[in-house]
This record gives C-alpha cells, sequence and structure tokens, in this order.
C-alpha cells in the first residue's frame, strides 16, 4: 500500500478512506490544544469581564471597568512599556551573542563540539530558581561582579546591577540564549556548503559571503528564536520578581501581585489579557516583516 501511494497508483476511493483515516490522528492534539489552551484563554476572557468581589473571586455581573481602568492608569502603561522592551532588548542581545555561537557549532569539526554543546545547553540544566540565585549572588552589592570591578580598580563604589531592569535583563538573556542558538544551528546545519563554495569561486569575499548568502538563508532560523525568546522573555515571572526590585517590575510581576497579593482576579486577569494582545501584535508585525524578507530570497 505505502509503495502504491508513492507511485500514485492507489484508487481515489482508497485514498479518500486512507485520509479519513488519518484525520483521526490529530485528535490528540486536537484535546490538548483546546484543553490546555484554548479553554484556560477563554476563562480568563471571562474574568476579566466579571464584576470584582470581595466574598469570592468574582461578582456575578459583566461590565468593561478592569480594561478601561487598566489603559487608562499611566503606572501600568509604564510597566507594560518596560516589559516589551526588556523583550525586545533580551531578543536583540540573545540574537548578537548566539549568532557566532550558532555558525561556530555549525560549521565546526572539532573534537571539542559535544562540550560546547554542553556549554549551550547548560542554562537550561539547572533550576529557574537556582539560576536566579546564582545571578543575585553575581550582581548584588557585594558580589561577584563588583568585588572583581573594585579589585581592578574600575569602581570605588559597588553599581547597581539588581533590583532593575539591567540585572533583569542580564539574567533573561543567560537563561534564553539556547532558544536562539538551537533553532539557528539547526538552519545553518541545513544550509549546503556548496553555495559558500560557489560564492567564493567567483570572488566574493567571506564576508560579502555571510552577507550575500549564508545570512539571508538562515533568516527562517532568526525568526523562530527571536520570537521564542521575544515571547518567553515578556512572560517571565521569577527573574523579574528576584531581580526586578521595583524598578525593573515587569507585567507578569505585576499580574501575579494583582491576583495572589490584592486577591483582584477580575483585573489581573485583564491585565493578562492586555498583555497577551501587546505580544500578538508584535509578534505578528515581525512575522509580516520577516516573511516580506524572506520572499525576497531565490
Amino acid at each position: 500500500m505505502a509503495a502504491r501511494v508513492m507511485s500514485g497508483a492507489v484508487p481515489r476511493a482508497d485514498r479518500r478512506a486512507l485520509g479519513a483515516g488519518s484525520a483521526w490522528m490529530i485528535v490528540p492534539a486536537l484535546v490538548l490544544l483546546v484543553g490546555f489552551f484554548a479553554l484556560p484563554y477563554l476563562s480568563i476572557i471571562t474574568m476579566s469581564l466579571r464584576e470584582a468581589s470581595t466574598r469570592a473571586v468574582y461578582g456575578d455581573g459583566f461590565t468593561l471597568a478592569h480594561y478601561t481602568s487598566a489603559l487608562a492608569d499611566p503606572y501600568i502603561w509604564g510597566i507594560l512599556g518596560r516589559t516589551v522592551m526588556i523583550g525586545i532588548t533580551v531578543t536583540v542581545l540573545a540574537l548578537l551573542l548566539g549568532y557566532p555561537v550558532a555558525y561556530h557549532l555549525a560549521n565546526s569539526r572539532s573534537r571539542w563540539t559535544s562540550l560546547l554543546y554542553i556549554f549551550v545547553l547548560s542554562p537550561l540544566l539547572v533550576g529557574l530558581v537556582v539560576r536566579t540565585f546564582a545571578w543575585m549572588i553575581i550582581l548584588s552589592n557585594n558580589g561577584v561582579a563588583n568585588q572583581a570591578l573594585k579589585a581592578v580598580g574600575l569602581v570605588d563604589f559597588p553599581l547597581q546591577l539588581m533590583n532593575n531592569t539591567l540585572g533583569v535583563t542580564i539574567a533573561l538573556t543567560h537563561v534564553f540564549l539556547p532558544f536562539v542558538i538551537l533553532p539557528l544551528l539547526g538552519n545553518l546545519q541545513a544550509i549546503s556548503p556548496d553555495l559558500a563554495m560557489a560564492s567564493r569561486s567567483l570572488g566574493a569575499s567571506r564576508l560579502r559571503t555571510f552577507l550575500k548568502v549564508t545570512l539571508p538563508l538562515s533568516l527562517p532560523g532568526i525568526q523562530a528564536g527571536t520570537i521564542l525568546v521575544f515571547v518567553l522573555s515578556i512572560s517571565a515571572y521569577v527573574t523579574p520578581a528576584m531581580l526586578g526590585g521595583t524598578s525593573g517590575r515587569t507585567m507578569s510581576v505585576l499580574v501575579v501581585q494583582y491576583l495572589v497579593d490584592n486577591f483582584r482576579w477580575p483585573a489581573g486577569a485583564a491585565l493578562a489579557i492586555i498583555m497577551a494582545a501587546v505580544a500578538v501584535i508584535f509578534v505578528g508585525l515581525y512575522l509580516k516583516l520577516t516573511a516580506r524578507a524572506m520572499r525576497r530570497l531565490p
């Protein structure tokens, strides 16, 4: 049957039966998607439209007041802007740091390549809380970084490296760096080396070959990796909560504060929906821009 399918010799009725049978294979994925994605989002949307209550999670009526009050609050807009800027900064830094690593791994034939893979994956091998505590030790006023700067005479007083957006950005870049490297690595390994060799044989320099051949062909990997890092960065909670302080607070921390500390579930749900909508808008615009660039590829 497989050979007949490959050769196109299967009758149309048999192909319909085969397609109907294989359609059932997507049922488990649909159940997971509906159960763990669609229904929770519908629940959050419904909760964000309910009246506030001091005796229960939410009241009986429906209202848009949580959205209007949030969108009219400059404090929330400030935190929203900070969250987006942290996401963009972490994404750019992760791409600038991760692309050379992925390029080297894709072209390396060294026996140390497997060790480099371990280094790349090392942030994912340790729990998030443990990694964040490690960065607290490094970035604190008496931490490793400030002690080293004092030892070489670059500073006389400790720098404020945490409890602000700087510490959050540094830690998130370290945490999410593998999410740029791994998609890029797969994409770069799929590019035929004959293309670069042909470019060099026609007189192009290494830099021109990279800019005109390798970099454009790696755009799908760049797109996938940067979207992953951006979405994960703006939705991160543990790292901003532990390293951000009051001046590095993000929307995720604010949402948890509304839900847990203030017990304002409808208002917190509205903030979560606003943050999700902003993320969708940014990702959609980015997809359009990168898709337009990829359509120009040969």
